[in-house]
């Protein structure tokens, strides 16, 4: 039986309308997006299929180009998938680029987690930020290898005057999945701390990006 045969209080389109999406599981989200199966199997199971195969929703979309192989599943389907999760940062992006005050350490943690976690190498990023901790600009400056990413203090204080900046949050991401800091985390954050002083620039946190929720150094007392 096809999902448009079931009851329309089952089917997952007619179930997200009526309920809104937090009443939908995960494959039933997929099966949404997906639009429909593939042969010997609905949205839903095609969805469910991704996701085990994947080895979960954050496997799954940390490279949607490299989606599991599932007989079917076409460019079509492929390409759905992958401008939803583009959406998904763009949304993000503009939640904190929009000119409002970033108040909510989470706020931050959430959208520097969307640019980073992903990533299968380690990357040093920041956020810079206005006189009232409006978002002036989100910036990469360094791409390292799976292990460690090489951060200069002076190209980070050029690029806060080159901004405009009063103030800047840091991150980078750990590959390896693992969020807790380093001894080296600790101390080019100090540096940091030190060099951006000397021109005015306070840095708010540091978060360290890995498979679980991010890791804020300010919490920690180390900023």
């Amino acid at each position: 039986m096809s999902i448009r045969d079931w009851p329309e209080g089952q089917r997952p389109r007619e179930k997200l309308i009526a309920r809104g999406p937090s009443a939908l599981s995960d494959a039933e989200l997929m099966a949404v997006m997906l639009g429909s199966g593939v042969r010997g199997m609905d949205a839903i199971a095609l969805g469910r299929e991704l996701i085990t195969q994947a080895g979960g929703l954050h496997a799954l979309f940390a490279q949607p180009e490299a989606l599991p192989r599932v007989t079917g599943l076409g460019p079509a389907k492929r390409a759905r998938l992958i401008a939803s999760l583009e959406l998904a940062r763009r949304s993000l992006a503009e939640q904190l680029t929009r000119g409002d005050p970033l108040t909510s350490p989470q706020a931050s943690a959430t959208f520097l987690r969307a640019q980073l976690r992903h990533l299968p190498y380690e990357v040093f990023a920041c956020l810079f930020l206005d006189n009232r901790h409006r978002v002036l600009a989100f910036e990469e400056m360094f791409r390292g290898t799976v292990n460690s990413a090489s951060v200069h203090p002076r190209e980070v204080v050029r690029a806060c005057l080159r901004h405009n900046a009063c103030a800047v949050i840091l991150a980078h991401n750990h590959p390896s999945g693992v969020a807790e800091p380093s001894a080296a985390d600790r101390s080019i954050t100090k540096e940091l701390v030190q060099a951006l002083g000397l021109v005015d620039v306070r840095v708010l946190d540091h978060f360290v990006i890995g498979s679980g929720d991010p890791v804020s150094m300010a919490e920690r007392g180390w900023v």
